[in-house]
């Protein structure tokens, strides 16, 4: 349980210190899609199929902080340090860095208690190398889509300034 509280003081303040992309709607909405995608992802990897768990197998009140205050603050950061506007080899590097981190960030959560918080069932780690750059991509196409709306919506708002 150190550990994830460890953790998640730790991401939540560099990413809200370091935050100099995402505004206070975008922040909302990535963490709103988060602890609902990772709700959704978890019931059925996690519940239904016993591939990996935190702290005790089945539904448990000590793995709500994990589900909702620790992964989005994780994917502030990779919004906020994303090269968007870039070639497509530097993002798919980002994304490939990215899903390192995370394999190695399980590795560390599967220390013994006090600081480890996670088990695998029948889950590998390096299943993560297919998953994350997935669940990255998914993110990143949630996020385009919110700018796009912003967009939309401020563009909207103008014209009907414009007309007063």
């Amino acid at each position: 349980m150190i550990g994830l509280w460890i953790a998640i003081i730790f991401f939540n303040f560099i990413a809200f210190k370091t935050n100099k992309r995402l505004t206070s709607n975008q922040i909302v909405h990535i963490w709103a899609f988060t602890v609902a995608f990772q709700f959704l992802f978890d019931w059925i990897v996690e519940i239904k199929y016993c591939a990996y768990w935190y702290f005790d197998k089945g539904v448990d009140w000590k793995g709500i902080p994990s589900h909702t205050v620790l992964i989005a603050p994780v994917n502030m950061m990779l919004l906020n340090n994303f090269p968007f506007n870039s070639r497509f080899s530097k993002q798919a590097v980002t994304i490939a860095c990215w899903t390192i981190g995370v394999i190695m960030y399980e590795a560390i959560a599967l220390l013994p208690k006090p600081f480890g918080y996670f088990h695998l069932g029948w889950w590998r780690l390096w299943y993560d190398l297919l998953i994350v750059p997935i669940l990255i991509l998914i993110l990143l196409g949630y996020y385009k889509w919110i700018c796009k709306l912003e967009r939309k919506a401020a563009i909207h708002i103008n014209k009907r300034e414009f007309r007063k």
